[in-house]
């Protein structure tokens, strides 16, 4: 069975989607509606901004969305998924390729999500850090016992979880943990802390946008981060969408219940690799590809 999954914040990077744009009328058609519907020129930024340019959260999570979605739309008849997933921002993507939003519908909502999570991380010094080499449950009884808001946000693969809060409270456990044996405790380069309860006001504010907007049924079911399980309902998709946003992303969890469902081939579908890296990890077995736009 082939499992298409979609990346979140952090594949960006300079000149993606160009190629695309000009090889394919319909990706073409696609990025310059993309430009009418944000109200500015997305394409020049993606095309030939810098990768400062691309960091901020108002660019990021449209670009990485449109480059995932219009690469879907031009992959024709050969894009037949069984099941999808996406993670963080890239479950968007997977809910425009799987039928359960429209383009138009999805790019708003993430442009609305990027700048409502801008607004919250605006709000209280936050980030996130990389924890290596730790069992989840170790990681996660340090961060309840750690003072202050720290939370595990996504569990990316065995031995890879990343934990999000407040900047005191993170900088606290990223000691704790390096004295439990973590092989790495790495603040990283985010502007807040993302899936975390600091994330409250910017779930508050896409609640109501996702409210507002139609869902369908999807053509096939989407593993949803904050469920880790087929989901197939627009009803629950809605609900566990608002939820995203305060929730852990179980992308581990989603893999292995893709698996345990048939998945065969997961292949990646936006800009660079990082989920095959992630899905290898969680299963040596698994097989996986990139999405190859053909000329």
């Amino acid at each position: 069975m082939n499992a298409y999954i979609f990346p979140g914040q952090g594949a960006q990077f300079t000149g993606m989607g160009l190629d695309l744009y000009e090889n394919s009328p319909l990706a073409q058609e696609l990025f310059e509606q993309a430009n009418h519907i944000l109200g500015f020129n997305i394409t020049d930024i993606m095309f030939e901004g810098s990768a400062e340019d691309l960091k901020e959260t108002k660019v990021t999570q449209p670009a990485i969305f449109l480059h995932s979605v219009i690469l879907a739309k031009t992959l024709g008849e050969s894009f037949k998924p069984d099941m999808v997933a996406g993670h963080s921002l890239g479950e968007f993507s997977a809910l425009v390729a799987n039928g359960a939003l429209n383009f138009e519908d999805g790019l708003k909502l993430v442009s609305q999500r990027a700048l409502a999570m801008q607004k919250a991380c605006e709000l209280k010094p936050s980030t996130m850090a990389a924890v290596l080499g730790l069992e989840d449950a170790v990681v996660e009884k340090i961060c309840e016992s750690t003072e202050g808001v720290v939370v595990a946000a996504n569990y990316n693969c065995p031995g890879q979880l990343v934990i999000s809060g407040e900047v005191e409270a993170i900088n606290r456990a990223c000691e704790a943990l390096k004295e439990a044996g973590a092989r790495r405790a790495l603040v990283l380069p985010v502007g807040g802390a993302f899936h975390s309860p600091l994330m409250e006001p910017a779930r508050e504010e896409l609640a109501a946008a996702i409210e507002n907007t139609t869902f369908n049924n999807p053509n096939c079911p989407i593993y949803q981060n904050v469920t880790a399980s087929a989901v197939t309902d627009a009803t629950s998709i809605k609900a566990n969408l608002i939820s995203q946003l305060t929730a852990p992303v179980k992308w581990t969890q989603s893999v292995q219940q893709m698996i345990k469902d048939g998945a065969t081939l997961f292949t990646e579908v936006g800009p660079g690799n990082v989920l095959q890296g992630l899905v290898k990890k969680i299963d040596r077995e698994a097989q996986t590809a990139a999405a190859a736009f053909e000329k």
